[in-house]
Order: C-alpha cells, then structure tokens, then sequence
C-alpha cells in the first residue's frame, strides 16, 4: 500500500485537495493525442469529488491511498469509478457519445469491462441476507470470487445440487450502500452539467450536449437498480429467443427479489476475445445483430424489446459456439408507431423523399414540424444519399443526432437506448472483422419478412399496418409510384445549390 507520488497527506484530513487528484494519475489513461481534453477531466473530477460528503471523499482518498505506489492509471481509475456509480456509469455513456472524439470514446470503452473493485465479503454478505429461507437453491456462497462490477450491482458464483448433479449458477446483487451514493451523486450533475459546458467552450472542445448526457445516466442508473425489471427482461427475452438454438439466454433460478437475481451460469468467452476462426467470429457477429436487433425489431408485437447495451462483455461466445446474451438489466421498448417511423424515414431516404423523412423525424418525436433544425438536417441527410451514403441505421441515427442535439423536449429514452444499442453492437461487430454486416442484416431480416407476409397481405384493408415490416400496402404502392420521382429528386437536389446562387 502506499500514497501516490508526491503526494503528502494529513493525519485525519479527508479534503480532496487538487494536488493529490494531479498526482493520482488519473489522466494517465489518456493518449498524447488527447492531451487537450485531460483539463476537462480533471475539472470534472474534482468538482464532482469535491461537493461529495466529507465521509465519502475520505474513503476515496483512503482507497486510493491502498493501492500500490506504483499502480498502473487503469487501477486507479477503476478504483475510483468503483466508489462512485454515477462516474461509471457516466464514463460509458460519453464513450458512445458521437460528439466526442473517436480516439477518446476508444479509450473510455475500456470503462465497459473494469476489474471489479468490491470487497467480495461484502458482496457474500449482502447476497446471503437477500436469500429467502425457501425455495431456492442451496448455494456454496463461501468462496468464489467476484466474476464481474457494473454501476450498480456484482456478479458472484456459486454451485448447487440438482439430484446427484452439481449445478453452476450465478448471483447478481445490488452492491451494498449503492442507492445512498447515487442520490448524493445524483444531486451533482446539474450544477456539474453547467460547469463542463463552459469549460469546453473555453478550452474550445467544441459543444457537447452535458445536460442531456447526464439526464440520460440518470434514467440508465434508475433502470440498473430494478433487478425485478431485469428478471422480467430476461424472461421475455427467453420466450422471444426459444425457437433458437444458436441464441442462449440464462435461465432465471428460485430465489430471486427485488435486490437479487439467482441464475444459470454461461460459460463462455468475451465474444470480442473469442479464440475462433474467422468465418465463426462473421457467422457469431450476423447472430448478435439478428437476435439482439433485427429479430425484434421486424416484428408485429405492439412493443420490441431490444437489449440496450450489447457491449462485448455482455456478448459471449460459448464453449459450443453459439451466442449468449447476458446483462439484461437496460432494454429499449420501441413501440409499433415507433417502428414504423423509423421504416417511413429509411423508405423517404431510399425515394429521397424529403418530406416523408421529415414526418418520420417529426413522429419520432423531440423536434417540431416548424423546427428549423429539421429541414437543414434533412437536406444534409439527402445530399449524404446523393453521394452514395445508404438509407441505413447508420444514416438514421446520424440524422436524429443532427436533428435533436439539444431538443426541449429531449427525444423518447427509449429511442435514446435503442441508439445506444445499435452503436454498441457496430462497435462489437467490427471488432469481429465484421464492421460491414449490421444494416446488411437488419435489411435482409426485414425483406425475408416482407417475402412472408404476401399471403396475409392478399386479405389485408389496404391501409393496415399491422405487418412485422411496418409498411401497409398503400405505404408499398405509393413507394412504388414515387419511384419514377427518384431521378428528378437526384438531379434537382444537385442542382438547387447552383441554382441559388445564380
């Protein structure tokens, strides 16, 4: 154990002074390159640590103080992060967060897969006291170490008897005192919000919407806290799933409670990490996309529930090599009207129809129809047509980031979730060699939809939506119409700027 270099500190004193956050190493993880966004960091470290209680910022310096002398920054960070779930929670938010630069969002993606940083006993204890007397397995929780830390709850093994049969399952836990630390962190964003924003604009980063970054955590910490929520999840995933034998969901155990969730165990490896061969690493990757996004997505349910943080450490590969999915904790519920706006915007974008994709935008909610913001973002998204760009996710997303950079009112959360969702799983998949297969996949599922659906269609009212593809037959037959229109909306989209300034 040890104090950082060149940092003296005072017999009982627990004020986080500057000095000692420099010298911590804390920006130690950020790249040369990325020297210029290390004054922000530490200006948001240290106002956030400095308006915690006195109780809390004595035991972060004291277990900063444990650590070795010499600790590498990641140990450090992560140490940090583990005492503050806001901080964590928050650092893999902004790592998805297009406004950033990509080399930085690299390096915060690290934040996804931390060590754990609990005390294990801890953890053992709080897992014994949620157990019921009854009903559920009679688990070896003496031993085991901590398999993995999010925000806001731990993972710990544990084995059971089935019969004669040695099971292998797993406990996920609030961590102890969790809640306590979020409503004082909490209370900090808005006033560090402000703080953040005007500090970038005088180091000149650029704007980066803080305000709706942090409204955001606040909604992705509050859903990581109802494990019930979760359990729910997990079962709906594995109704929805149980026709696939390539797609492994865990399966729920007796014992389970609003603090704790009791289930099987999947052994398995990182799908990023995964020692495979190529063909098997594709073949996983058009998997996750399938189950995790276009198999809900093109669906007639009234709701879709799409896994909303499909990182790597939630993917695995397992031993038999198929794709499990863990973590189920953050789910994005797009309803039906929700689903077919964002077809009516992919299908304007194909027939660079402007005002189709305006209306989509519009339903999507978070911009008005007179908002000027949406008609620039608009011409933008076709003129990125005009140049070869496809009407994808990708281009989807890209639009309603222009359109809703700091709306009042702030887009649908669970939208938010599903644009989280999908630019995680591409981040994933092309860590697969596989960077180009995610619309490929969500298109193709949705036409092999569209090929099964012609049968009902003979007998559908002509303006029913109630197809998995979201299109009745008047949206296809309009399509198709508008098709001869596509050829003058090109050249005329090519022309209009020569024509304005002549």
């Amino acid at each position: 154990m040890g104090t950082p270099r060149g940092v003296t500190v005072m017999a009982g004193s627990s004020e986080f002074d500057r000095r000692m956050l420099d010298a911590l190493g804390i920006a130690g993880f950020m790249p040369p390159s990325l020297a210029h966004w290390t004054p922000l960091l530490l200006d948001g470290l240290w106002y956030f640590l400095g308006e915690l209680p006195q109780k809390r910022r004595g035991a972060i310096i004291l277990g900063q103080m444990r650590l070795p002398a010499d600790a590498a920054p990641a140990r450090r960070l992560a140490t940090l992060l583990g005492a503050c779930p806001t901080l964590h929670k928050l650092g893999q938010v902004v790592a998805r967060h297009r406004g950033l630069p990509a080399e930085l969002r690299v390096e915060l993606q690290a934040l996804e897969s931390l060590p754990p940083a609990s005390d294990p006993h801890a953890i053992r204890t709080a897992i014994v006291d949620q157990l019921p007397a009854h009903g559920a397995p009679a688990p070896n929780v003496d031993g085991g170490r901590i398999l993995a830390e999010g925000s806001v709850a731990a993972v710990l093994p544990f084995d059971y008897r089935d019969g004669d049969v040695v099971r292998h399952g797993v406990f996920k836990v609030l961590r102890p005192g969790v809640e306590e630390k979020l409503a004082e962190e909490l209370a900090i964003l808005v006033p560090l919000a402000d703080l953040l924003q005007q500090r970038a604009a005088a180091l000149g980063l650029g704007a980066v919407d803080f305000v709706g970054i942090f409204a955001h955590v606040r909604l992705l910490l509050a859903r990581e806290l109802r494990l019930d929520v979760e359990q729910a999840n997990m079962a709906a995933a594995a109704s929805c799933h149980a026709d696939d034998p390539d797609v492994v969901i865990p399966r729920l155990l007796p014992g389970c409670g609003p603090r704790l969730t009791v289930m099987e165990r999947v052994f398995g490896c990182k799908l990023p990490d995964a020692p495979l061969p190529p063909w098997q690493r594709r073949r996983l990757a058009r998997k996750a996309v399938s189950a995790l996004v276009a198999r809900p997505f093109w669906s007639a349910a009234p709701t879709a529930l799409i896994h909303g943080d499909p990182h790597g450490g939630n993917l695995l590969a397992t031993e038999d090599g198929r794709l499990a999915v863990i973590d189920w904790s953050l789910v994005a519920s797009l309803s039906k009207s929700q689903r077919e706006a964002i077809v009516d915007a992919a299908l304007g974008g194909m027939l660079l129809d402007g005002a189709r994709i305006a209306d989509a935008v519009v339903r999507l909610g978070g911009v008005a129809p007179d908002d000027p913001r949406l008609g620039s973002a608009v011409d933008l998204a076709l003129a990125e047509l005009r140049r070869g760009r496809f009407p994808g996710a990708d281009w989807l997303l890209a639009l309603l980031d222009r359109v809703t950079a700091g709306a009042a009112p702030a887009p649908h959360q669970d939208l938010l979730l599903f644009r989280k969702a999908w630019l995680t799983i591409a981040g994933v998949i092309a860590d697969l060699d596989a960077e180009h297969a995610a619309d490929p996949v969500l298109i193709g599922e949705g036409i092999e939809r569209w090929l099964g659906e012609w049968p009902a269609r003979m007998l559908a009212r002509p303006d029913s939506r109630l197809f998995a593809t979201h299109l009745s037959n008047i949206d296809l037959m309009r399509g198709w119409a508008d098709g001869w229109l596509w050829p003058l909306r090109f050249y005329g989209g090519l022309l209009a700027p020569a024509i304005r300034q002549s």
